[in-house]
């Protein structure tokens, strides 16, 4: 049975060539081994090459449109009449007596892109930092420089096809006699072969090495953007040119400080008398300390504004605010001393507890708390 390419990527069977290579974009992403060492992963991200590469190929993807698979032995399976599977060019050979060459699969091809994350606290994503990261990635092979032969070799032409990567066979289906091609089993579709592979690499033309790279981190940047570092990631089979290096932030939780777009949030608890005769508050900014005012007959969950003390913005000038929430205090206990002064204190505003008793709501529970109930 052929696989199932479509749902490997998970895309639509009418899919644009550019939804196909975002889709594959996603999920190697998700599923590389730099990011996800999990076995599964490795095997999934295998998979997910596998239906790239047939997808991505316009004579492959007819082959699995017609109910083929151009991975499969022998060129596919499922085909007509149980044999080899017959694409449309085959048809067509068939008729006009002609053989449509693919010719040889290049050694040379480009490298995935990688993806790292970066943890970093609030103060370097408001301001910007430079970051030592340290990368695990594929590189060319100084022994063979890509070449993938060990010293003073060379690539000989394959045998079995001639040079052209794919070998011929004749086919017998229900239009008669097909010439259909498949990739030279012996070459791997290169058209040439490696007698004497480079013991460093083993022939591939690249090795995996950790090295140190610098990344520049802008001020405003926000948790989960990534920065784009060109030509940093993987480099190719055969010494083909890297793709990219892509640096995921992940911004670290403050123990004061929320964020919100480029605004930050915090909270802070006021006495109730600081609250009703007004205060001043230090808060401790981004930038330093802040004095701020609180005026006199504050009410609970009122929020003073900082104007530019927040984040600055990633495009353009300017900086977000600082939200300070106030939080009334109100105590719980009363020495008797207190509790008296603040008895007299209701008095003189007419507040007494007793004719108010039968008013509920906000008064009941301000009986309540001087009557030392919940």
């Amino acid at each position: 049975m052929a696989k199932d390419y479509y749902g490997t990527l998970g895309v639509k069977r009418d899919s644009t060539a550019d939804e196909i290579k975002r889709a594959y974009r996603r999920l190697a992403r998700e599923f590389h081994p730099d990011v996800n060492p999990d076995p599964v992963a490795q095997e999934k991200f295998k998979e997910i090459n596998a239906a790239y590469e047939v997808l991505s190929d316009p004579r492959k993807r007819e082959m699995v449109d017609l109910g083929g698979d151009p991975l499969a032995p022998g060129g596919g399976g499922g085909g007509p009449q149980g044999g080899a599977f017959v694409g449309f060019q085959d048809i067509m050979d068939a008729f006009f007596g002609t053989t449509a060459s693919r010719g040889p699969r290049p050694r040379i091809r480009p490298g995935a892109d990688a993806i790292l994350r970066l943890d970093l606290d609030l103060h370097e994503t408001a301001f910007g930092v430079e970051a030592p990261i340290t990368v695990d990635t594929a590189v060319v092979c100084a022994t063979c420089t890509g070449a993938g032969t060990a010293p003073n070799t060379h690539p000989t032409t394959c045998e079995i096809c001639g040079g052209r990567g794919e070998v011929q066979s004749v086919q017998r289906t229900f239009l008669g006699q097909v010439v259909s091609a498949r990739p030279c089993s012996a070459c791997q579709g290169f058209g040439t072969v490696i007698p004497h592979p480079c013991a460093t690499c083993g022939g591939d033309g690249r090795v995996r090495t950790r090295r140190t790279l610098t990344v520049k981190i802008p001020s405003g940047v926000e948790d989960g953007m990534r920065i784009r570092l060109a030509q940093q990631g993987e480099v190719g089979p055969g010494g083909g040119p890297p793709g990219d290096l892509y640096v995921e932030i992940h911004e670290r939780p403050h123990d004061v400080y929320s964020r919100k777009d480029d605004d930050l949030h915090c909270r802070v608890t006021v006495p109730m008398t600081a609250a009703a005769l007004g205060t001043r508050l230090t808060i401790k900014t981004l930038d330093g300390e802040e004095t701020v005012d609180v005026k006199a007959g504050t009410q609970p969950n009122q929020t003073l504004r900082i104007r530019g003390k927040g984040v600055p913005h990633l495009r353009g000038a300017g900086r977000g605010d600082l939200h300070v929430h106030l939080d009334v205090r109100t105590p719980t206990r009363l020495e008797p001393e207190q509790e008296k002064l603040l008895r007299d204190f209701a008095r003189t505003r007419g507040e007494e507890v007793a004719e108010l008793s039968k008013q509920g709501g906000f008064f009941s529970r301000v009986r309540d708390a001087f009557n030392g109930h919940a």
